[in-house]
């Protein structure tokens, strides 16, 4: 029995709501006077939905680039913890290094995982020698 991919595109009610709490966040960051969290914050609702709509788009038959690039992106997130596990000399071990450091930990973790998946997947498709 084949395998049925569903896949559905947001509808234009869902996407005008999602623009409007996408401008009540920016709202809410300008009249706090761009509070750090509040403006990171938005960004980070902003990355989910563009998020969202990548990865909903994308046919099955394209899933193995799509993993090949989140570990990529996993690449860069390594790059931010290390700059943020940098210990500064003279100061004591802060929480922003210790949670850095996690984060270089758990972010290689999902790249070399994440090769190796699609390694094994791409080996699926080759054809077997005889």
């Amino acid at each position: 029995m084949p395998v049925r991919y569903f896949t559905r595109s947001p509808t234009e009610g869902e996407r005008v709501m999602q623009a409007i709490v996408a401008h009540g966040a920016v709202q809410m960051a300008e009249q706090a006077g761009a509070i750090p969290f509040v403006t990171v914050f938005t960004i980070f609702v902003l990355a989910i939905f563009v998020g969202y709509y990548v990865v909903w788009s994308v046919t099955p038959a394209l899933h193995t680039p799509l993993m090949a690039v989140t570990n990529a992106v996993s690449g860069i997130i390594v790059v931010g913890a290390m700059l943020q596990a940098v210990d500064i000399p003279g100061h004591s071990m802060t929480l922003t290094s210790v949670l850095g450091a996690l984060a270089v930990l758990l972010a290689s973790i999902n790249i070399f995982g994440g090769f190796a998946v699609t390694e094994r997947m791409l080996d699926m498709f080759k054809k077997k020698k005889k």
